[in-house]
């Protein structure tokens, strides 16, 4: 698959490294933009600093109970936002030289998606047996405000992740998908992702089945 054309938005990204060396990449890394230049276009997507960490964890927090496969206990969501979620988890994210969190902001400087990279080979080695494109990264992330769904938001997302991806080295990405969620399937399967294997999601007590979808960059 080759790579993408930057998109004719006004679409940014920041931060370019090898796959392999995410310290080296942090450290070097240019200085982030105020807020006035941040307004400068119609919609940016950009690498998110500490200052968004807030935002981000709000939007989070709106859109990942609407995710959740039916069934899933109110308190189990609000527990799984509250130890994963959280502003101070994103601000331990978003300096965390292995992740990338990106964010797509309006003129107005509204957040109206995210999405957060996890580069390096999974943990879990059933993911690992499934994949074959390293080195590798996880789109661990990819959430939209509910007011843009169908306004183009995820795609911009989907691929200025992947065009990062590509600009770090890496060869493949994955991401796990409920397999009741045949919207999102389409969605990743337009942008070249396949069914790799399989894997569980845990939220709360209840274990669900998700699908493991790879893409060769």
């Amino acid at each position: 698959m080759g790579r993408p054309s930057p998109p004719a938005d006004g679409t940014q990204i920041r931060r370019q490294s090898d796959c392999g060396d995410q310290t080296a990449a942090r450290s070097n890394r240019p200085a982030v933009a105020g807020r006035q230049e941040r307004r400068r276009s119609a919609v940016t997507v950009r690498e998110a600093d500490l200052s968004d960490a807030q935002r981000v964890a709000d939007l989070a927090a709106l859109t990942f109970p609407l995710a959740c496969p039916p069934g899933t206990q109110p308190g189990d969501i609000e527990n799984f936002i509250s130890n994963v979620l959280s502003a101070d988890h994103f601000e331990t994210y978003i300096v965390d030289p292995h992740r990338t969190v990106l964010v797509d902001e309006s003129a107005e400087a509204q957040v109206l998606g995210y999405a957060m990279l996890v580069f390096g080979t999974p943990a879990d080695s059933g993911i690992r047996s499934a994949l074959s494109h390293e080195p590798t990264v996880e789109i661990s992330k990819l959430y939209v405000r509910p007011t843009e769904h169908g306004g183009g938001v995820a795609a911009r997302l989907m691929t200025s992740a992947l065009d990062s991806a590509r600009r770090h080295g890496c060869r493949g990405a994955w991401l796990g998908v409920n397999q009741q969620n045949v919207r999102a399937q389409k969605f990743y399967a337009k942008h070249g992702f396949e069914i790799a294997g399989t894997k569980t999601f845990v939220v709360g007590d209840r274990t669900h089945d998700d699908y493991v979808m790879q893409v060769q960059l």
